[in-house]
């Protein structure tokens, strides 16, 4: 997954997952909290891997962390609002003032960093590697401009902190913080993180599963080879690995997905984990977006995506054949959102494939983006039409029409507006959906389709 770093005060996700920078201390007990039940089995924390176990302990931890880190962003979007109305400008035009400032990396730096990683670069060389560390380096030096900077302005703008976030027993009119004066309440900052505090609770339940499930598997397994006389790997083998023909990743996922549901029913598995609710957007959709399905159908899909993006490549097949599965029940609309910070080339391919649209071709063209980033220059934009079939004159037109990429802009404003920062971000019916599977995909269609 790919994301945008232009505003990172404003759409960073929070990286939740990494170890915790200060220890919860909990008691041994907790390991016994009933995760799941089978026939015959208790599952419980101690059943996790050793990472989930440490999280699902310290996930209060993480939660409240990421609610301290969300008010900083808070405050930081607040005081350069004030910058911005003081010198007339924008917010992004301020940050990028100082972003400007970054040094170029000597040549010094980037061979220490070579150095320090060359274990795990394969045998590259140096210059192979060279723009990716230099583009590392740059963006390390921008932050630390951007964090030195919002630091000045916190300070002319009497930022003072208020009541702790994290705080039990705390009423909803109680100020967190004070920003030149205004005070920003608990209710305030609930509602404007809503989304993204739901994303972190989400997130750390979708890896307790996937570690739970995963758990939950291997002692059925043994139970079924055991009860077929095998020995547990015969039993795997049989069941997993002699059905594959592709090899993928994908297909193994598909495979064992299927052996877990059977398993699962067989041991009537119940998971009594905790999930949170999901938040449910209301994801704009207009009559001119690229579209393929049943208009009428009761789930829609909504890939937000950026034609330069390797996930996005690698994503749009899987979605693709999942919603296959579901017919007249799916459609699927994609809207766009190139990260322009990061693909140079990919607001001009955004801006083709909806002039490939005014042709009627806009997923067999988005076919073409997809198979050919390393190429995604005016010619060969230009050449993919034409391998097309399309007008080539119209194209050059549309290609041209500043109301093109007013659409793409419109898109990346909308994406933005519910939280959007990465891609390919992916909706079933306004909720978000948290892993690029197939596996998340079917889930968040099925859950869609019991309501």
């Amino acid at each position: 997954m790919h994301y945008e770093f232009t505003m990172r005060y404003f759409c960073k996700l929070l990286v939740i997952l990494t170890p915790a920078i200060f220890f919860c201390g909990v008691s041994a007990q907790r390991l016994d909290d009933p995760l799941a039940t089978s026939k015959n089995t208790t599952f419980t924390v101690a059943s996790l891997s050793p990472q989930a176990q440490k999280l699902y302990l310290e996930r209060r931890v993480r939660i409240a962390d990421a609610r301290t880190q969300l008010l900083a962003e808070m405050i930081a979007k607040d005081v350069l609002d004030l910058e911005s109305k003081e010198l007339n400008s924008t917010s992004q035009k301020l940050l990028a003032a100082q972003r400007a400032k970054a040094a170029q990396p000597t040549a010094a730096e980037i061979k220490k960093i070579y150095d320090a990683n060359s274990a795990t670069l394969a045998g590259q060389t140096v210059e192979q590697v060279r723009d990716q560390i230099v583009d590392f380096l740059k963006h390390e030096s921008e932050e630390k401009l951007t964090d030195a900077y919002v630091q000045t302005l916190r300070a002319k703008y009497k930022v003072a902190s208020g009541k702790d976030v994290n705080a039990l027993g705390l009423g909803p009119s109680e100020a967190v913080a004070t920003v030149g004066g205004r005070a920003i309440t608990l209710a305030e900052f609930d509602q404007a993180n809503k989304v993204r505090l739901n994303d972190v609770e989400v997130e750390i339940f979708e890896v307790l599963r996937s570690s739970l499930e995963a758990s939950i598997l291997s002692a059925l397994a043994a139970e079924e080879a055991k009860e077929r006389k095998l020995d547990t790997s015969a039993y795997i083998a049989a069941e997993i690995t002699d059905k594959l023909r592709l090899f993928t990743d994908d297909e193994r996922a598909n495979v064992e997905d299927e052996l877990r549901r059977r398993l699962f029913a067989k041991y009537s598995v119940k998971v009594t984990l905790p999930e949170p609710m999901r938040v449910v957007q209301n994801i704009a959709i207009e009559s001119d977006d690229p579209q393929i399905g049943n208009a009428a159908a009761p789930v829609t899909v909504v890939m937000f995506t950026d034609f330069q993006c390797p996930a996005c490549a690698a994503t749009h097949p899987v979605l693709k054949q999942t919603l296959a599965q579901y017919g007249d029940k799916v459609r699927l609309v994609v809207r766009d959102f190139p990260l322009e910070t990061i693909h140079k080339e990919a607001f001009q391919a955004a801006i083709a494939a909806n002039a490939a649209r005014a042709q009627g071709k806009f997923f067999e063209y988005a076919e073409i983006l997809y198979r050919s980033q390393g190429a995604l220059d005016k010619p060969s934009l230009t050449r993919y039409a034409a391998e097309l079939g399309l007008n080539a004159k119209q194209f050059e037109l549309d290609f041209s029409d500043a109301r093109m990429g007013s659409e793409v802009r419109k898109d990346q404003a909308d994406g933005r507006g519910i939280g959007i920062n990465s891609t390919p971000t992916i909706f079933v019916n306004g909720a978000k959906v948290h892993r690029l599977s197939a596996i998340a995909f079917r889930r968040a269609i099925e859950r869609a389709l019991s309501k």
